[in-house]
């Protein structure tokens, strides 16, 4: 019944026609508002009525300024950052150790072997050159079939910059039964820099890569060569050639209680071979710490055994270290440390755990599920979502579109196989290629996401020699007798190396973000605003809103009017003077006497003038309309008989 009493008092009010104007409805409103200012416009004299105009006019301009700078704050979704001090028992960090050198030599090199010549030629070569600036003629190798394959593929060469516009290519090799190329002699100069020279399969595509140093050279030649030896063997093969976790870790001990390595999991790393992983809490319970100091952490004797580094591969002697979240992957390479061989190296570790906020306010994500990004690394070993893995999947991926390959120190993706020379030539021209440019870079990184909570742990490395002179005879026969139950020394200073890891403080910090603007801030600001400038409230912003709505009422009403006018006035301009009247309409139809119709032939004579030959046509009589003037008084003559 309501609804249909205001659609009728609407109806009524259309049809009236709007009750006020304009200036009646502004004149009321600055009468009746609450705001400060336009009561004024229209009680003072004409000239405070146009200062006060103004004032209003330019206080209501500062207030709509004021506002968008405010919406306009907190639409940029900003964040305040606290940090607050815990104290907990908190679940130890995950540790992984790897040894430098993937693989022992001993398994590997009946593999390499004529690798090893190659490189030895190409170092002897580049010596050479770089001493007398010619390049020797020295016998390569018994099987010259290799040549094509370790020097032909990914060739060497010697760049001359001394002309930085237009810098010499000398090659080391080329296509023949010698394998070597004569160059004119050309006198050393310190412009000259080792390259390793990339070309597409039809050799029309080149580029250079080049070193400050020939060994950096060698040494990328020589490890993108025997990637693609050991991309032939399955990962359970690898995992044989590498070092077990009972050579690597000699003893163990967490918070006094002793452990060994079979406490760890172990993982393969393409580029570190096995490595080891202490409470990484993926298929066990993670463990606790409740104490800070190294009595409480993680104590383990690693031997690396320098003895079966692999020359031109591992140059680097050592184990690497990282410590990171339960569940997490290890990216050892980006992220780890090195811990030297003969020293004992306390690690003192402090807890950063921070809380980001999620969108609006940051672009983050809680577990990767919104990253339209296959995360491999969680298909192959189940970790967590890290900002690390994204980039290294959404790498790889792409790489496999580009160059039809996977990298081989990436997880593998479904029906891609790894790179290698003999079914993907020129995989290192375009892997290259594909990393050195800008947009392999910004399309990953504009891809993946930060994760919305994380821990950060932050070392303090402290080192010092391990064993002393005087204690390392006994210390090294004891270890050699419980790892192989010999009573030689096995083991000695360059390969064994102590670890302490522990809790720096118990206690951690916590950076938590918060929104910086809210809808209270928000609101509240508006109303200072609106309050310090024009004196008003909410009240005043709804009367504001009421004199808006009827002003668009009036005008809805006027359009309507308009619209009725307009249509009565077209249908006006049809006659020329005023519209008839009902009874002249009628009296356009009448036929008072009754006559009959003329019924005109198509000569145009009337019928009754015909020829008297044919028959009389009897008139009609006419039919009378309907009598219109009924109410009209008329005399009428009466015929008595």
């Amino acid at each position: 019944m309501g609804v249909q009493k205001y659609l009728t008092y609407a109806l009524h009010r259309i049809q009236k026609g709007p009750g006020y104007t304009y200036k009646e409805l502004l004149v009321w409103y600055c009468n009746n508002t609450n705001t400060h200012g336009p009561k004024r416009i229209v009680t003072e004299g004409p000239k405070k009525r146009f200062l006060w105009f103004l004032f209003t006019l330019v206080f209501a301009a500062l207030v709509f300024w004021q506002w968008g700078i405010l919406i306009q704050t907190y639409m940029s979704w900003g964040v305040s950052t606290s940090l607050s001090v815990g104290f907990k028992t908190a679940p130890f960090p995950a540790v992984t150790i790897c040894n430098v050198n993937p693989f022992k030599y001993s398994k590997v090199k009946p593999l390499i072997e004529d690798l090893d010549e190659a490189a030895r030629t190409a170092l002897a070569k580049i010596h050479t050159y770089f001493i007398s600036g010619k390049v020797p003629e020295l016998p390569l190798m018994a099987n010259t079939s290799l040549v094509s394959v370790f020097l032909q593929n990914i060739p060497l060469v010697i760049m001359d910059e001394s002309d930085v516009n237009n810098p010499a290519i000398i090659s080391l090799f080329e296509n023949g039964t010698d394998g070597f190329v004569q160059n004119n002699p050309h006198p050393p100069t310190s412009d000259l820099k080792v390259a390793i020279k990339l070309c597409n399969a039809n050799k029309t595509e080149c580029l250079y890569w080049n070193f400050t140093s020939g060994v950096d050279a060698v040494n990328e030649w020589y490890s993108l060569h025997f990637m693609d030896i050991m991309s032939k063997f399955s990962i359970n093969e690898k995992k044989q050639m590498a070092y077990s976790g009972k050579e690597f870790i000699l003893t163990c001990l967490f918070g006094n209680q002793p452990c060994s390595y079979k406490n760890f999991s172990q993982i393969f790393h393409h580029f570190y071979g096995n490595c080891y992983i202490f409470n990484w809490g993926l298929h066990d319970k993670a463990i606790s710490s409740s104490n800070p100091g190294g009595e409480f952490g993680l104590n383990v004797v690693l031997d690396i055994n320098q003895k079966e580094y692999i020359p031109f591969l591992s140059t680097t002697a050592g184990a690497r270290l990282l410590v990171h979240e339960q569940r997490s992957f290890p990216f050892l390479k980006d992220l780890g440390i090195f811990v030297l061989p003969g020293t004992e190296t306390s690690i003192g570790i402090s807890v950063d755990k921070i809380e980001r906020m999620e969108a609006p306010y940051s672009d983050c994500t809680q577990n990767g599920s919104d990253v339209p990004i296959t995360d491999l690394f969680y298909k192959m070993y189940e970790t967590s979502y890290s900002v690390q893995s994204c980039l290294r999947s959404c790498f790889q991926m792409n790489l496999v579109k580009m160059c039809g390959c996977a990298y081989n120190l990436y997880p593998l993706p479904a029906e891609a196989p790894y790179c290698n020379f003999g079914d993907h030539p020129e995989w290192v021209y375009c892997y290259h290629k594909w990393k050195k440019s800008a947009e392999s870079e910004l399309l990953c990184l504009q891809t993946c996401k930060q994760s919305c909570n994380e821990s950060q742990h932050l070392l303090t490395v402290s080192m010092a020699d391990w064993p002393s002179e005087s204690s390392e005879d006994w210390i090294f026969h004891v270890l050699s007798y419980e790892r192989d139950f010999s009573s030689n020394v096995t083991i000695n200073r360059d390969g064994v190396m102590k670890m302490n890891l522990y809790f720096k403080e118990i206690n951690y910090r916590s950076i938590t973000e918060s929104a910086s603007t809210t809808v209270v801030w928000l609101l509240s600001n508006l109303g200072g605003q609106f309050g310090l400038w024009m004196g008003g409230s909410v009240i005043c912003i709804v009367e504001f809103g009421e004199i808006i709505i009827d002003c668009l009422w009036i005008t809805i009403i006027k359009l309507i009017m308009w619209n009725r006018n307009w249509k009565l006035k077209k249908a006006q301009s049809q006659y020329m003077g005023p519209p008839p009247s009902i009874s002249q309409l009628a009296e356009g139809h009448m036929n008072t006497g009754f006559e009959p119709d003329n019924v005109t032939s198509d000569s145009g004579q009337s019928l009754q003038t015909m020829s008297s030959c044919e028959h009389p046509v009897h008139p009609i009589p006419g039919t009378p309309p309907p009598h219109y003037d009924s109410l009209r008084l008329k005399s009428v003559r009466v015929n008595n008989e």
